[in-house]
């Protein structure tokens, strides 16, 4: 199989994150709808939080088994482990202070009952716009790691195994456009077609982009930067998605939604370990 039909199928795989984006759209959505969205969406990140950082330690658990055995350096565990550590640290905390630069830059009016009313319809609308912004950003890093290992099982010329990825990840995908509309659907905010669009490129395209890069070289260190920048940051996230379900209340629907969102992350996921991928 050529390289453009792989950077085909590695398009495909990523945009089908588009599947679910357009449920962000829909109108007069009962106050339980919106919690069970939110909390399925939280099930899901919690599943691409497992599987990004048990992939993402895969090659410092490699080095560190080397090193112990005699097989490999304890300087290189000792870089794959810095490694990790910062590219952690950076998609968690790089969006902390990112949402407390805008906070304090966000403007509040208090100078009549209507201002106040707009303002916090405002803010809430900046916020849940700020947050699905955020949660495509994360799946997009982690989708971007994705597009590596098609593109670096293609130049390994494991042509079934690639195509088996872009089948489990496409499958992920699908599911996780609930993810990044959740935020707005739980407040009531109706996107615009170009707001979903731009989420949906920034959350799918990585995988095309990983996919190129993926099928140029091969690097360890790079997949698994990436990997620990996706879950840094969907972290972050689920940590804001779940201060989100506490103000709803609704407790047995958002166990209900999590498991659901754990259960389809852990379904499409079958696909790839039946392949023994």
């Amino acid at each position: 199989m050529s390289s453009a039909k792989i950077a085909i199928l590695g398009a495909i795989a990523g945009f089908t994150i588009f599947i679910g984006l357009p449920v962000g759209r829909l109108q007069r959505v009962a106050p339980r709808v919106r919690v069970l969205l939110n909390a399925v969406a939280i099930g899901i990140l919690i599943f691409l939080l497992w599987d990004v950082l048990t992939k993402g330690m895969e090659p410092l658990d490699a080095a560190l088994t080397a090193a112990t055995s005699g097989g490999g350096t304890w300087a290189r565990f000792a870089w794959l482990a810095v490694v990790f550590t910062v590219c952690l640290g950076v998609g968690l905390l790089s969006l902390v202070y990112y949402e407390g630069s805008m906070l304090r830059k966000a403007p509040t009016t208090t100078s009549s009952m209507p201002h106040i009313e707009v303002s916090a319809s405002s803010v809430a609308t900046a916020e849940a716009r700020r947050l699905a912004l955020f949660i495509a950003i994360g799946i997009g890093l982690h989708n971007f790691s994705e597009g590596l290992a098609i593109g670096q099982s293609a130049a390994k010329g494991e042509i079934s195994l690639a195509l088996v990825l872009i089948i489990g990840f496409g499958l992920h995908n699908a599911t996780e456009g609930f993810g990044i509309i959740a935020p707005m659907a739980s407040e009531g905010v109706r996107p615009s077609w170009a707001f979903l669009g731009t989420m949906g490129l920034i959350g799918g395209g990585p995988t095309l982009v990983g996919t190129l890069i993926g099928q140029s070289f091969v690097n360890d260190v790079v997949f698994m930067g990436f990997l620990a920048l996706a879950a840094g940051s969907i972290l972050y996230v689920v940590v804001q998605l779940l201060m989100v379900a506490a103000r709803h209340g609704h407790r047995e629907l958002l166990m209900w939604g999590l498991l659901a969102g754990l259960v389809a992350g852990f379904a499409t996921d079958m696909v790839l370990t039946a392949a023994g991928a």
